[in-house]
């Protein structure tokens, strides 16, 4: 049976989530509270610059050495960053732990950004910015954002700009990597056959030249929402549309609540209310999907919708009616329960795959400071009322809150 997690604070300062399993493969994660959304104007597109550069050289190795260390005994080196955070990950034979180990510390400490490599990476990002353009499908969702968080850099583009890539240099990445890459600012995660005991001494033995901490910019909270509509001809062979607004922050009591609602709107499962409607009744489109995306201090929910064009205003009407539909008509206990177990086992399946339980893990402690039990987070959503949902809807789904961004052909 699996263990549950064990969250520790190492003497150094850096916080560990660890979790054991009998497994040959394991997993490891470093997430750093760094993002777009500390981002300038002008810096924009420079945390995800720097995740890319971090393995174009270290004082010891050179980027074809860094690319080899794990992929050369069969593993993954892998990195991503989000509106808020920034992970450096490996998936590797467990016992290669203590290499992986080694390796994330090098990069995140000792990476030293050439100018040559960088040059040539800044071609790489712009090939994904031109990528990107070139599929309104991807595009939509971060136009949204811009226009749904204006003036504010949580609307910032993660890719950033042709214009602000082109400007980055080794300084820049350097300035970054000493604000952010520190011990106070990251949190590691594991998932494997290591114990914990063992991972702590390897971590401060190889994290001991991080520094403490750094001159980080504090978020600055959003708010000034204005809703919107807006529609331009950009799409190829099919309509787009994003439909959406301000939702709960990552802190906020009715996260779990609204999450459910979103879950039964348009979540995964084939028996969503759009999918039922929109797609399955009326066989208006390939494509409709609700989420609910969190931040410190706000969040947002939104519906996408891809269609022909001949079909869009119908589409979305149904869209509207479904909103309307959650804010007028409550739960019936027997449908509150179906949706509390169809979220429970959504969890589950989530659970079933030990890197995405890693980077939940690492998330997790990096935003809450803590690991919730899947008993507690049951135990959440069994609190959930008919009450509270309508509540939560008439909030925030209100027709005069919301914001439509369309991508007509």
């Amino acid at each position: 049976m699996r263990k549950e997690p064990i969250c520790l604070t190492l003497s150094n300062g850096i916080r560990l989530v660890h979790l054991k399993v009998p497994n040959q493969v394991a997993h490891l994660g470093f997430f750093f509270a760094a993002g777009s959304r500390f981002e300038s104007s002008s810096q924009m597109g420079l945390a995800h610059f720097i995740e890319h550069c971090v393995f174009k050289g270290t004082e010891k190795r050179k980027a074809y050495h860094i690319l080899s260390r794990i992929d050369a005994v069969g593993g993954e080196l892998n990195a991503y960053t989000a509106k808020e955070e920034l992970c450096l990950y490996a998936s590797f034979s467990k016992k290669y732990t203590a290499r992986a180990i080694e390796l994330l510390a090098d990069i995140a400490i000792r990476s030293t950004f050439p100018e040559k490599e960088i040059d040539k990476e800044k071609e790489v990002i712009i090939d994904e910015l031109n990528s990107y353009m070139d599929s309104p499908s991807d595009r939509i969702f971060d136009d949204f954002e811009a226009r749904l968080f204006k003036g504010h850099s949580l609307g910032y583009n993660i890719l950033g700009t042709k214009k602000t890539v082109q400007r980055f240099n080794t300084n820049d990445l350097r300035t970054f990597a000493k604000e952010f890459f520190t011990r106070d600012n990251l949190v590691v995660s594991y998932v494997g056959n290591m114990s914990a005991e063992k991972m702590a001494s390897l971590l401060e033995m190889q994290l001991a030249e991080m520094p403490q901490t750094g001159n980080r910019p504090k978020i600055v909270e959003f708010t000034n929402y204005e809703p919107f509509e807006h529609r331009e001809k950009e799409a190829n062979f099919q309509a787009h549309a994003i439909i959406g607004s301000i939702g709960p922050s990552y802190h906020d009591q009715n996260r779990v609540a609204m999450a459910l609602l979103i879950n039964v709107l348009g979540g995964p499962a084939l028996n969503s209310r759009l999918n039922l409607s929109v797609r399955e009744k009326y066989g208006l489109a390939y494509s409709v999907e609700a989420s609910y995306h969190t931040y410190a201090d706000t969040g947002y929910w939104q519906v996408y919708l891809g269609t022909e064009s001949k079909n869009l205003e119908k589409a979305i009407s149904l869209i509207y009616r479904e909103l309307d539909r959650m804010m007028n008509e409550s739960f019936s206990s027997v449908q509150l329960h179906k949706a509390k177990e169809q979220l429970k086992g959504q969890l589950a399946l989530g659970m079933d795959s030990n890197s995405g339980i890693m980077q939940g893990l690492g998330k997790s402690m990096l935003v809450f400071n803590q690991i919730d039990t899947l008993a507690e987070i049951h135990a959440s959503i069994d609190k959930i009322t008919q009450t509270q949902l309508s509540e939560i809807a008439s909030k925030y789904f209100a027709s005069d809150l919301r914001s439509v961004l369309v991508y007509d052909c």
